[in-house]
């Protein structure tokens, strides 16, 4: 029974209700204020009754309180950042059908999912081990060839899906180097995951005339398209193809057209989904001015470059489709929560200013920054683009948020300069915006304010080309020509950056990319002379570094190097260095620093063995600025907690992988012996 203000009121005589109605208490309705303060208490405590019971289960406890069910069962504790790497609720709750299932390979599969966070399948490389057939127990799926004709097969060789068997390797699977043994157990894990984007406007090749080729990548460049994850239903089930978050290949598209159309692609044309039956796959790579095979009387779609073209005319359930900008829905790959996205942002939304203004067009946002008279905050509604050439002035003591809504990102196509002035006292936020086209401009007309970019992108190279490559590498995305100006990136990717003597900057989580590690990441306005105050903490940055101070660089990685014939004195300079500190990063030879603590390379020999090697360089691969598993481990555990330096720190890949280590040991069959591999 709940207790609120007026069922405690009813219980009371009416005579003392009529008499606080008369103001008999001293001022009328004093006794109802009293009861209304016992009526929160109670509440309070009922609340609390609740909460108890609720604690008695591991599905709808407490976050404090699963650790101490935990222990009821024996469940060891792992690495102190469990919490934020994987669910600790999860694997406390699977704890007794993991040892009800010790050993299998579904258990040890749900346990590598659990503990790390990843997508994960199992292989028991016994079952992929080339063996002589007993003619009592023949296994016809076992054979010791490979069947040239299958192409589907083929396409899954040295993958975790593949099917073909193999020689033994008698190399310990520990120490990844061999696999194929009868005691080897091979966990493969997915490290990235795919991004859904849902409503989102293709993006129209430049100069078609026919207005038929189209990309997925608002940015008009090639993108691998990936499948949407379906979450597995049981711990008895091994992830098949449709849980694990792989590129789309062309040959399993153009094979199972259902397996991925309208889950994971689909292309909508005058507000339908169109059907699978006028949709296949084709490779529309380049061949000339052209693309390789021209849409007849389909819609093509190329997975792996992200492309689509559109037939002349289509007839769906005998009705012309009119031949309008299509809008599409995919899923594209990325390590981390960064740059903006179709992901959760709201934590960093600003919650204590009044309701959003919310605008779907370039000239709804252009009216709205134009009338912005004091605080305020504008959502931009959809994945849609916004073209245009924008100024904000944000007025004294002001503050401005323009930001995509939750679990979108708009694109911002700039035909000019973003121009962000402000007035004494006045702050500006960016949140989970693409920008391209142009870079952000601080004019020296301004006055002293604060620049804060968070989950957004500022393509480096402003735009991109066909292939991905930048169209204009060596420019800045974020210009401050003003002093007394703070300017703060977090989770974000950005180009160079040119900011005012006088002005400070704090990078976080980020990603710096001047487009190659000779490039001019951060310096002055003239792109020479030493910049404003530098803060970089758990980022990665691709070019050098020119600053007055650098206060403090944290868990980063500085990848820069200079020309043969360079202008500049060091890869990373520092004007005084009698500031500031750098602790557990990368820093190249020959930079000129504040003192550094627990800095690679430590030795001069240590020089080209510890220098970060990535998966990817180039801005919009899956795997973009992924540190590889050939880096040193002086990087991929040298950060002060044990993680990984740079933008990607606090995915705590090390943790992950020591915590299954850990829970291997406890449940893995004796006799077996198990690796972890990353399938991406």
């Amino acid at each position: 029974m709940s207790f609120d203000t007026q069922r405690l009121l009813d219980l009371l005589p009416t005579v003392y209700r009529v008499r606080d109605e008369a103001g008999a208490f001293g001022t009328r309705g004093a006794l109802r204020a009293l009861v209304d303060v016992i009526a929160g208490q109670v509440e309070v405590l009922e609340e609390d009754l609740a909460q108890l019971y609720d604690d008695q289960f591991i599905e709808t406890c407490a976050d404090w309180v699963a650790p101490y069910i935990g222990d009821l069962l024996g469940h060891r504790s792992l690495y102190g950042v469990t919490d934020r790497i994987g669910s600790l609720r999860a694997e406390v709750a699977n704890t007794i059908a993991y040892r009800r299932r010790k050993g299998t390979a579904s258990m040890l599969e749900q346990l590598a999912r659990d503990v790390t966070g990843w997508e994960c399948r199992v292989v028991e490389c016994f079952q992929r081990l080339a063996t002589t057939q007993y003619m009592n127990h023949v296994r016809r799926d076992h054979a010791s060839w490979v069947a040239v004709r299958e192409g589907a097969s083929l396409a899954r060789l040295g993958s975790p899906l593949e099917t073909a068997t193999h020689t033994v390797d008698v190399r310990r699977i520990a120490r990844r180097r061999g696999r194929y043994n009868i005691t080897n157990v091979a966990i493969h894990a997915w490290r990235i995951r795919d991004h859904r984007r849902i409503e989102s406007p293709a993006a129209k090749l430049n100069d078609d005339p026919d207005d038929r080729r189209y990309f997925f990548n608002p940015l008009r460049s090639d993108a691998q398209l990936f499948n949407h994850t379906v979450p597995e239903d049981t711990i008895t089930h091994i992830a098949e193809r449709a849980n694990l978050p792989m590129p789309i290949t062309r040959r399993e598209l153009w094979d199972d057209l259902q397996a991925f159309y309208p889950e994971s692609v689909s292309v909508i044309l005058d507000g339908r989904v169109l059907p699978a039956r006028v949709v296949a796959a084709s490779d529309l790579s380049d061949v000339g001015a052209a693309w390789a095979y021209p849409a007849v009387d389909r819609v093509l779609v190329d997975p792996v470059l992200g492309r689509l073209s559109l037939p002349p005319a289509l007839v769906v359930e005998g009705h012309d489709v009119p031949m309008v900008k299509p809008v599409v829905a995919f899923s594209h790959g990325f390590s981390a929560d960064l740059g903006g996205g179709p992901y959760s942002r709201i934590a960093s939304f600003t919650d204590d200013l009044d309701a959003p203004q919310r605008v779907s067009t370039a000239a709804g946002l252009q009216t709205a920054l134009g009338a912005i008279a004091g605080s305020a905050v504008i959502e931009l509604e959809g994945n849609g683009c916004f073209e245009g050439a924008f100024t904000l002035r944000a007025p004294a003591g002001a503050r401005i948020e323009v930001r995509a809504a939750e679990n979108r990102c708009a694109h911002l196509l700039l035909k000019d300069e973003l121009v962000i002035e402000f007035e004494e006292g006045a702050e500006v936020t960016l949140n989970g915006l693409l920008v391209s086209g142009a870079a952000l401009r601080v004019p020296p007309i301004s006055e002293a304010g604060r620049l804060r970019l968070r989950h957004c992108t500022l393509v480096p190279g402003l735009t991109l080309k066909t292939d991905g490559s930048g169209e204009h590498p060596g420019q800045p995305s974020l210009v401050v020509e003003l002093p007394n100006v703070d300017v703060e990136i977090d989770r974000s990717i950005v180009g160079g950056l040119r900011v005012h003597e006088g002005a400070s900057v704090r990078i976080g989580s980020t990603i710096v990319d001047a487009g190659a590690p000779t490039g001019v990441a951060y310096a002055a306005v003239d792109g020479a002379g030493p910049g404003g105050s530098l803060e970089i903490v758990t980022s990665t940055v691709f070019g050098k570094i020119h600053t007055r101070i650098l206060t403090q660089v944290s868990n980063a990685i500085l990848d820069a190097r200079l020309l043969d014939a360079d202008a500049w004195p060091h890869p990373v300079h520092a004007e005084r260095r009698q500031e500031g500190c750098v602790r557990f990063s990368y820093v190249p030879p020959g930079s000129r620093v504040p003192r550094r603590h627990h800095c690679q390379p430590a030795t001069e020999a240590d020089a080209i063995r510890v220098r970060p090697q990535f998966t990817s360089v180039r801005y919009g691969h899956p795997a973009y600025a992924q540190l590889s598993r050939r880096s040193a481990a002086e990087i991929r555990t040298g950060a002060d907690d044990e993680s990984e330096m740079g933008a990607f720190h606090d995915l705590f890949a090390p943790q992950r992988e020591t915590n299954l280590e850990i829970r291997l040991d406890e449940y893995l069959r004796f006799g077996l012996e198990a690796g972890i591999f990353y399938a991406s």
